[in-house]
């Protein structure tokens, strides 16, 4: 074997990556799932059922090939190439962990019902074989194994959004059904929700809270950056001790006060409306100044000066000279302040109440999960949820340079 050192290419975690595999491909051959006295190893489970089962197979043996080989015959470009071979082989394993239930049941080679702890010693084998491989195969490229923590990071967060998004195209109905992969997909789902004569009026609950979200965040964010540049720009009596008083009382979770802000609007007669909602969302938004007015501080006070000469009002300096300069920060508040209110659910369920006309999103797919509702309903809310998150994606995919601007400018205070 050749034990040269070469350039980019570590040996000893190639070595070790290389026995990892080589077990991991003997792990197929161990049982790999058993149920009710029946039992299957991971090659009969790839050869009877294909699919994913064949596929997680032929990428365990490439990869133990490929060890093998680069053993013999060292290469940069290979061992990098493998270790893409080993990231495909941890995640089919890991893919599996979920898929197997919706797979096996079926074929009728594991009867009764099939859990995770229904895994044999082959399975489990596999699985860290994969990710102890994988950790090797990239130490041996120089590769960071910070890309692994990521990744499973990445999985983590993804998973339950992928178990959302798939299950918004379940044709199967229930709550829980017991595995991961829809058996069939269904638009009806999504259409069930606008259909007129529907008992769901979920246009109307996401026209309610684009309503509420779009008026607070236009005025949100003018309280905001009114109070943001006065704070920053003029100089009065009680200035620091304003500035404090309002950090501290904005620190307190809004929940704190709820029951005393619905008995005031209550008293006034307007509970149970949007405009409420709204009023509530606006009315505390000058708290929230410290971001935008750390922002504000580092524009030079000196174009204010030069402006003044020339004879600009405050007004004038504001709206010409502060707000272009302040680009990221104003996106970015316009996308905390329209975020705030699209998914607030604590709010809206107790101003609102019962009435169903004026409720939105948050309320209405809690509406929908009910214990009484849940099981007849699941797979709508599942939709209704994917609907509520595409306006965010779209648009943080949008303005995700100024919110990052906003955010890495405000280092003043």
């Amino acid at each position: 074997m050749n034990m040269k050192e070469i350039i980019g290419l570590r040996r000893r975690p190639q070595m070790i990556a290389a026995g990892i595999y080589i077990v991991a491909l003997v792990s197929v051959f161990l049982p790999f799932a058993s149920v009710g006295g029946t039992t299957v190893t991971g090659l009969s489970a790839a050869l009877s059922l294909g699919g994913l089962h064949l596929a997680g197979l032929i990428l365990v043996a490439l990869t133990a090939v490929m060890g093998i080989f680069l053993l013999v015959k060292p290469s940069v470009k290979g061992a990098r190439l493998w270790a893409a071979f080993g990231a495909l082989e941890t995640a089919a394993v890991t893919i599996e962990l979920f898929a197997t239930k919706m797979l096996i049941d079926p074929s009728g080679l594991l009867p009764g019902s099939f859990l995770v702890k229904n895994f044999g010693i082959g399975y489990w084998l596999l699985l860290i074989t994969a990710f102890v491989g994988l950790y090797y195969a990239m130490a041996a490229t120089k590769l960071s194994a910070g890309y692994i923590v990521l990744a499973l990071m990445t999985v983590v967060w993804l998973f339950p959004i992928l178990w959302i998004v798939l299950t918004s195209f379940r044709g199967e109905s229930g709550y829980y059904v017991g595995y991961f992969i829809p058996k069939t997909f269904t638009l009806d789902n999504y259409l069930n929700l606008f259909k007129e004569d529907g008992p769901l009026p979920f246009a109307r609950w996401w026209l309610n809270t684009f309503f509420v979200a779009s008026i607070s965040c236009v005025l949100n964010t003018l309280i905001v950056l009114i109070t943001s540049f006065i704070l920053s720009r003029q100089r009065f009596q009680g200035r620091t001790l304003l500035m404090k008083a309002m950090m501290v009382i904005g620190m307190f979770p809004g929940f704190m006060s709820m029951i005393a802000v619905y008995n005031i609007l209550k008293g006034m007669g307007i509970s149970q409306s949007l405009g409420a909602l709204i009023l509530v969302n606006v009315a505390s938004s000058a708290m929230g100044y410290y971001i935008c007015k750390g922002f504000m501080d580092t524009v030079p006070k000196a174009m204010d000066e030069a402006a003044r000469i020339d004879g600009a009002t405050n007004f004038t300096i504001f709206y010409k000279i502060m707000i272009p300069m302040a680009k990221p920060i104003v996106i970015y508040q316009l996308m905390s302040a329209f975020m705030g209110p699209w998914g607030d659910y604590i709010f809206p369920s107790l101003l609102l109440g019962d009435k169903q006309a004026s409720y939105t999103v948050a309320i209405g797919l809690k509406w929908l999960t009910d214990q009484q509702r849940i099981e007849t309903y699941y797979t709508q809310f599942a939709a209704g949820a994917v609907l509520v998150s595409v306006p965010i994606v779209i648009l943080f995919s949008m303005l995700q340079r100024y919110y990052v601007e906003g955010m890495s400018g405000a280092v003043k205070g």
